[in-house]
């Protein structure tokens, strides 16, 4: 069995409230992704993005990694790992440098950068991400790569994402027991933008919403340009909770239920189907009418998509302020475990009065037929930031430059080590 390093692979791996998901990728001549590697197990010990039980998401992480080495045939070292939680928080912050030699340097950019995210922040929190989001060199504004352009002043206006220090610690640490390097620390909600976007979508703006079991990731981007992050600590498994208590029937098996029968609007479930509910205690199961399951289902993920809309109406009238573009013309992109019930696209359609689609992974090859679905959304993201986060060598940078624009090459120079 070889090392995942000395075939240069990529692992992500996504750590989520109520699975682990392990890919292992290689990145072919072309820039593509090659998924060749595969593991999943049922998440223990974490809660809304934070670890709550250590030895329990241990023991859940060594399951996936082994499945995952055992398809790949290789020894996975190090991973590129997603995080979530209601700790994650976001800001926009300025900077302003002269430019040096009368015509814009790589340093140039560099220090600008610097400039703009050298803010003070709190000091239970460290930065994530820092993503450029335009230039601006003397009158010109709206610039996407200013190296070259001749000027004076350049300006740069830049996305941070923070994170809390702890939580951020005590998922690492799950991940370093199980004798694995954190290659780099990624929001799951920037990452699944990086899968399940084209660059059409965020340049007219739009929405990702990555529905988990525990959490609801949003990135809103529009421009181009990554505008907001957020995590709201509601999600699938409040739904989950609903069936139980509405009907009776262990938490296992009402999510069992929800998945196989679900609907998020009644209208579409027909008068005449059934499922059947397993009982509690040894009492014997029932048959309900599947409409029923239907009315439970469709009011919580109405309320769940409410509260997204209510964080993008807010996140749009702070863009307006700023004389940001903010329409989201390009709708809202619904992606994640629990993006995948029937009827959601029309129950989002109503709740945003905007157009929705389900998102799944975009420009992987490989074992496409494992990972191209909606819970595989953050865990492709990790591989695609990998990819564009890794050092090459000088044969490689070249072809990665090909395919490769500007702010793809951006994530490398800031990458955050744990």
């Amino acid at each position: 069995m070889t090392k995942a390093a000395d075939k240069k692979l990529i692992v992500g791996l996504d750590i989520g409230t109520s699975k682990v998901s392990a890919l292992v990728g290689e990145v072919l001549p072309d820039g593509e992704v090659n998924v060749i590697g595969e593991g999943s197990s049922p998440s223990g010990g974490m809660d809304k993005g934070g670890v709550n039980d250590l030895e329990s998401v241990v023991k859940s992480v060594q399951g996936a990694i082994y499945k995952a080495e055992l398809m790949a045939d290789c020894q996975i070292s190090s991973v590129f790992l997603s995080l979530s939680g209601k700790h994650i928080r976001c800001q926009t912050e300025e900077g302003m440098v002269p430019i040096s030699d009368k015509e814009v340097t790589q340093d140039d950019v560099d220090n600008v950068i610097h400039t703009a995210k050298s803010v003070k922040i709190s000091d239970e929190h460290k930065v994530l991400h820092v993503i450029p989001q335009e230039f601006a060199i003397d009158y010109q504004e709206g610039i996407k790569n200013p190296v070259g352009l001749s000027g004076v002043r350049m300006e740069a206006s830049v996305h941070l994402i923070t994170c809390h220090n702890d939580m951020a610690r005590n998922i690492v640490k799950a991940v370093e027991r199980c004798d694995l390097k954190v290659d780099q620390l990624i929001f799951s909600g920037l990452a699944a933008s990086h899968a399940v976007l084209t660059p059409d979508e965020r340049e007219l703006g739009v929405c990702v919403v990555d529905i988990g079991g525990g959490t609801m990731d949003i990135a809103v981007w529009t421009g181009g340009a990554l505008r907001h992050a957020a995590v709201i600590p509601y999600a699938g498994n409040v739904v989950t909770s609903d069936i139980a208590y509405a009907f009776g029937t262990p938490l296992g098996d009402a999510e069992e239920i929800k998945v196989k029968f679900g609907c998020a609007l009644s209208e579409l479930v027909s008068k005449d189907a059934k499922v059947d509910v397993p009982s509690v205690g040894g009492r014997p199961s029932r048959s309900l009418q599947s409409q029923t399951l239907a009315e439970v289902i469709e009011p919580r993920y109405s309320e769940l998509l409410g509260l997204v809309n209510q964080k993008l109406i807010e996140v749009q009238e702070q863009l307006r302020n700023a004389g940001v573009k903010h329409q989201l013309a390009a709708g809202i992109v619904l992606t994640g475990g629990a993006a995948q019930m029937e009827g959601l696209v029309e129950c989002a359609e109503r709740v945003f009065s905007n157009q929705v689609r389900v998102g799944l992974p975009l420009n992987v090859t490989g074992l496409t037929e494992h990972v191209q679905f909606p819970h595989y959304a953050t865990a492709v993201g990790l591989l695609h930031y990998g990819k564009d986060s890794q050092t090459f060598d000088d044969s490689e940078i070249e072809q990665k430059r090909s395919v490769s624009g500007f702010f793809t090459k951006l994530s490398g120079w800031f990458r955050k080590e744990f």
